[in-house]
């Protein structure tokens, strides 16, 4: 280490481009002493899985400048510096103003952001082609603060029942925290708004099936603390969730990880972590690796959104 105490940079060379890490002893997860550069390695063991989950999708970035010990900074616009094949999106707000945020189309880009200190990926539910129609509808079990681990798994055999019963392919992760995502592809063709009703429509089936397990209400002072919140809302524009095999910017290093249904019952999410997620993907590959092979029509979902009388203000 030189005399000013810095580490000397590491370059990666990733999909025939070089990448500089810069400070990359510096501790980003202080449970287990984790380094910038053990993190930027973590994406690239899991290189196929991290750009398959965002690909082409508008993302922003939820960066740690001195670990996660310390700030977070949530960052929308690309941050500056990027090199010519770093590809971004532009994206717009109501407010009239637009960003130009980072869209991967390759590893070498996600390793970027991680020298730019990015833990922590949340991309949109929609991708460049036409980034007002989204392609992806997100069920997020957010448990209650008394809401055991167990009782997500339940409410998610039920997501999983009427999901079978509609035809829709779900796949499930860890959130990276106390919950679990189920992501289920869609045929491109509506708005956020749509995709919105038909989230809240089959979240409130969910709650009809397990009401003593599940529940829809908005107001979080509302919501009895041991249940499952049905967070229909991530399907609205603009909000995003930590993508498959995003670290969690917690000092344990958690993972957001895919797994199969038939480990529902069994995984505990925080075992996946940065240190043994690697393992996993060498040995399964990736678990979501076909998700774009059956896109579901939001057809009758809708239809029961208009039936129940559901707009976008519900």
């Amino acid at each position: 280490m030189p005399a000013n105490g810095k580490s000397e940079p590491v370059d990666l060379e990733v999909d025939g481009k070089t990448v500089r890490v810069t400070n990359p002893d510096r501790v980003y997860f202080s449970a287990r002493g984790e380094t910038k550069l053990d993190l930027a390695r973590y994406y690239v063991s899991v290189g196929e899985g991290v750009v398959r989950a965002l690909r082409e999708r508008p993302c922003m970035l939820h960066r740690f400048p001195s670990g996660t010990d310390g700030k977070k900074v949530h960052q929308k616009r690309l941050p500056q510096g990027a090199p010519p094949w770093v590809d971004t999106v532009r994206v717009d707000f109501p407010s009239g103003r637009h960003a130009d945020e980072l869209c991967v189309t390759h590893l070498a880009s996600v390793v970027w952001a991680v020298q730019m200190s990015t833990v922590e990926f949340h991309p949109w539910n929609s991708r460049r082609a036409d980034v007002e129609r989204p392609d992806e509808w997100r069920i997020d079990l957010d448990p209650m603060p008394e809401c055991s681990f167990d009782t997500v798994r339940r409410v998610a055999h039920v997501a999983r029942e009427v999901l079978d019963e509609i035809g829709a392919v779900g796949w499930p992760k860890t959130s990276g925290g106390s919950g679990l995502h189920v992501y289920v592809r869609i045929e491109p063709r509506w708005g956020f708004a749509d995709v919105r009703r038909a989230a809240l429509a089959f979240a409130r089936e969910v709650e009809r099936r397990a009401p003593e397990l599940a529940t829809t209400t908005w107001w979080r002072k509302d919501r009895e603390p041991d249940k499952v919140f049905v967070y229909y809302n991530q399907n609205a524009r603009d909000h995003t969730i930590r993508s498959a095999y995003s670290v969690r910017g917690v000092k344990e290093a958690t993972v957001s990880t895919p797994i199969a249904w038939d480990e529902l019952d069994d995984v505990v999410p925080e075992d996946c972590t940065i240190a043994t997620v690697p393992g996993r993907f060498a040995e399964l590959g990736d678990l979501h690796r076909g998700i774009d092979d059956a896109p579901y029509s939001l057809d009758t979902l809708l239809e029961w959104a208009d039936r129940e009388g559901l707009d976008d203000a519900t």
